[in-house]
């Protein structure tokens, strides 16, 4: 039988490798310091000597490449979703994106992926995942938004060291078709524009069509963040759709929480945009601007019109008694222009990406057009980039037909 390997004291910080009492191999590493400044030593066990030795050099590896975890209990999928989803995320994003994590996190992921150790949560757990929510009658786009959610999520556990790679980055995203982005034609804006002329909020559908304004950000606009004699809006707040919890204490039977008789609102009406490129300044065209006084003018004529009924709440685009109208009858509102217009159906976002092919066709820089349209990547731009080709290849053969023909 041979003879045990003695266990030799090794120099600080060195890594060592013994043959225990146990009948078992040993190996010990440093791999850092802790919280309280001792040496952070991590212990493995294996039977053979091969396998402690690989096990070693694994922990090293790690160590060099600063992917080791924390020492401590290991965190479950649930137990690190939850903590992120209570104490982390809110410090980082808005309250509409937290809605939408809250979704991913407690509808989705823990119900589906929870009870895996973090540490040994793989890319082929999360794409199987995936599959069995789109089999269950998931969109590929809730897959995806559950997806980028999880990313998130781990990464954050990455950077604070309780995860040494992210497996999300490794598994295969959900497919998801693109929108196709498709803008209205000149043609199609000023009859959009002279249809609007006739309507009660002119103003409210030109700064959809010239600016690009989100919804939200459209609906929140008040007259303070509006200066018309140096010609420029800024864009700070945005004004969120409900979301609703069941209010009721024995089961009302709905299963929306939106229509319990005593729901509950768990979102803010308005709140301030979070992000560097969301809050952003737009300058005013002279006739937005002209617009916008006359427009003014004729809310002065309502608020007088209502009396008592009117509630002051300083917005732009407010209802016939100044509040802000819902998301879905500003939308009902866009249709009947579109009718009225005898224009194709749209999203009212179509109006948004009008805007932002214009500002491209006219070759205002990338950049540029990221701030005023408040994007933060430049993927966007690139989603526009195809509409924007064709139409220069167009201006470019009209141009060679007036010279040479």
């Amino acid at each position: 039988m041979a003879e045990k390997e003695k266990r030799t004291r090794q120099p600080n910080g060195r890594s060592s490798i013994y043959h225990g009492s146990d009948g078992k191999w040993h190996g010990r590493v440093t791999v850092g310091v802790r919280d309280d400044g001792k040496p952070d030593r991590r212990h493995v066990e294996r039977k053979t000597k091969a396998e402690v030795v690989a096990a070693v050099r694994k922990l090293e590896r790690e160590r060099d490449a600063g992917t080791v975890r924390k020492p401590g209990k290991p965190w479950t999928v649930k137990a690190w979703l939850t903590h992120w989803i209570e104490n982390v995320a809110p410090l980082a994003v808005n309250d509409n994106t937290m809605v939408g994590y809250g979704v991913a996190v407690r509808r989705h992921l823990i119900p589906g992926l929870g009870a895996h150790r973090l540490d040994k949560l793989k890319p082929e757990h999360i794409e199987a995942f995936y599959a069995k929510m789109q089999a269950n009658g998931s969109k590929p786009a809730t897959a995806h938004q559950v997806h980028r959610t999880f990313r998130t999520a781990l990464n954050e556990a990455v950077r604070r060291g309780h995860l040494g790679k992210n497996p999300v980055q490794l598994a295969k995203a959900p497919k998801v078709e693109e929108y196709e982005v498709e803008p209205y034609t000149v043609d199609e804006v000023q009859r959009l524009l002279k249809a609007a002329a006739r309507c009660r909020n002119p103003a409210r559908w030109a700064v959809a069509l010239a600016l690009g304004l989100r919804q939200g950000e459209a609906l929140g606009l008040k007259w303070e963040d509006v200066d018309l004699g140096r010609g420029f809006l800024v864009v700070r707040r945005s004004r969120h759709r409900p979301q609703y919890a069941h209010g009721c204490t024995d089961p009302c039977g709905r299963k929306a929480a939106g229509y319990c008789p005593q729901r509950k609102r768990t979102n803010p009406d308005i709140s301030t945009t979070k992000s560097r490129a969301g809050r952003r300044v737009i300058g005013l065209p002279e006739q937005l601007v002209d617009l916008l006084r006359a427009h003014r003018e004729v809310q002065e004529a309502e608020r007088e019109a209502a009396g008592r009924r009117w509630t002051e709440e300083g917005l732009v685009f407010p209802d016939e008694y100044g509040r802000s109208p819902s998301h879905r009858r500003d939308w009902a509102e866009w249709k009947a222009l579109l009718t009225e217009a005898n224009v194709r159906d749209g999203r009212l976002h179509d109006a948004r990406h009008t805007a932002a092919t214009v500002l491209l066709i006219l070759g205002v820089p990338e950049r540029a057009v990221m701030g005023l349209m408040g994007w933060s990547t430049t993927a966007m731009a690139a989603r526009y980039q195809h509409m924007v080709d064709a139409v220069r290849t167009e201006v470019a053969k009209q141009v060679d037909g007036l010279i040479w023909n």
